[in-house]
């Protein structure tokens, strides 16, 4: 098995339980890793031999637009459609990081992590 890794996927978008998240927004990093074979890839040379990095940031673009209270649903969503679009994934795990969150302390960040296999 192999991996593919995006790091440091930066967006900005309003989750978060209180209404000010929701008015004002704030920044999010999110990293994903998958596991699949691609060794079919590696000697094709071809990109619907492997698993398409650029979808893969299509998904956790998209769905970090989808406004929601808390990071478990948002990475779970990720998760979710990897899974839905991506078949040669068999492994993911999502880190869905909000920056600076208003919890009245010095944070530089709180990261929900999730992972999930194909069933």
């Amino acid at each position: 098995m192999h991996k593919i890794r995006l790091e440091n996927v930066r967006v900005y978008t309003n989750h978060g339980c209180l209404h000010e998240e929701e008015l004002i927004g704030s920044e999010y990093r999110v990293d994903l890793e998958v596991i699949a074979d691609l060794s079919k890839s590696a000697l094709s040379d071809d990109l619907n031999d492997t698993v398409d990095y650029v979808s893969l940031n299509k998904i956790i673009v998209e769905e970090m637009a989808v406004r929601s209270k808390l990071l478990e649903q948002v990475a779970q969503r990720i998760l979710t459609r990897i899974f839905k679009e991506e078949s040669l994934v068999q492994h993911a795990e999502v880190k869905v990081a909000k920056i600076n969150p208003p919890i009245g302390g010095d944070v530089q960040s709180v990261i929900i992590i999730m992972s999930e296999e194909r069933k």
